[in-house]
C-alpha cells in the first residue's frame, strides 16, 4: 500500500526549504551545495522539488537549461501549519494540551514565562 502523501514538510524537505528560504532562488545544483551535511544526491534533491512543487511549497521558472526554484510558502506558513499538524494528530484537536504539555515538560525561563503572562493578559482584555 502506498504512503499517504503529507501536506506538511518531512525533515528532508524542510532540509531543502531552509536553503530556498535563505537563498530567496536557487538552482537544484545550488541547493544540494547549500545543504549541511550529511549530504543528499543530486537526483534526490530533483525528486524532492518535484514534490514540494506538487504540494505548493516551490515554484520554478526556466533560465536557460536550468530550473531555478523558489518558495512559493513562507517559513512563518509552513510552521503554522506544522503546528497546526502536530496538533491535530497528537493534542485531540486542541492547542491548550499543547501549550501544557510544553510548559510542564519544557520549563520555561522567567522571561519565557513572563512573555507567556503578557501574551495571556492581552487576549484576556481582547474578551
Amino acid at each position: 500500500m502506498p504512503r499517504k502523501k503529507s501536506a506538511t514538510l518531512t525533515q528532508a524537505e524542510l532540509r531543502i526549504m531552509e536553503v530556498l528560504w535563505n537563498k530567496g532562488s536557487a538552482t537544484v545544483a545550488e541547493v544540494s551545495a547549500g545543504l549541511p551535511p550529511p549530504p543528499i544526491a543530486y537526483n534526490t534533491v530533483l525528486t524532492m522539488l518535484r514534490i514540494l512543487e506538487r504540494k505548493g511549497y516551490v515554484r520554478h521558472k526556466e533560465a536557460g537549461r536550468a530550473f531555478v526554484y523558489r518558495t512559493a510558502v513562507k517559513r512563518e506558513d509552513a510552521a503554522q501549519s506544522a503546528v497546526g499538524d502536530l496538533i491535530k494528530r497528537f493534542f485531540r484537536k486542541d492547542p491548550s494540551e499543547l501549550v501544557l504539555r510544553l510548559i510542564e515538560h519544557e520549563h520555561p525561563s522567567e522571561d519565557e514565562l513572563a512573555r507567556l503572562r503578557s501574551m495571556i493578559e492581552k487576549y484576556q482584555d481582547r474578551e
